[in-house]
């Protein structure tokens, strides 16, 4: 199976995820189906159905996340420098609006565009890849080209 490249706070982000969905959801779902079995016939209790519904959600997400953190490569940035690459916080200009922005290329599953974490897999993210400071690059969006210089590189 291929690797899934992770930084060292998504890792734990998923992780405490996990020891949550285990810790805390799990007995609670658990005791909501325990108590809702006591309130009779089963084919008419909503209550039963929504949790086993809900029961089936957490377990679906335990396992996911358990298959996630098993292949994971945690890649720390402090140990790398130079180009762009994984883990890379990397502040752009866009070339015709002057406007700045700062994203850290990060693993799809951390990924969080509104906290700046851009996906590896997304257009900028590949673009940005082996470029240096100073570098422009040019991306395909759905409104059409854009250019963006890069201002900095950074391994935080």
């Amino acid at each position: 199976m291929e690797k899934i490249l992770m930084t060292r706070a998504g890792y734990t982000a998923l992780n405490d995820e996990l020891k949550t969905l285990k810790s805390v959801e799990r007995p609670a779902i658990i005791q909501a189906i325990a108590e809702a079995r006591e309130l009779g016939d089963l084919s008419e209790n909503a209550e039963y159905h929504s949790a086993r519904e809900k029961q089936s959600f957490i377990e679906g997400r335990i396992k996911e996340l358990e298959g996630i953190l098993s292949l994971t490569d945690v890649i720390d940035p402090k140990t790398l420098s130079g180009a762009v690459k994984f883990a890379a916080t990397v502040t752009i200009v866009d070339e015709d609006t002057d406007e700045e922005k700062t994203y850290q290329i990060v693993g799809e599953h951390e990924a969080d565009i509104e906290r700046g974490l851009l996906n590896i897999k997304s257009p900028l993210a590949r673009a940005l890849i082996g470029k240096d400071e100073g570098d422009s690059v040019e991306v395909r969006t759905p409104g059409g080209e854009k250019s963006y210089e890069i201002l900095k590189i950074a391994y935080i």
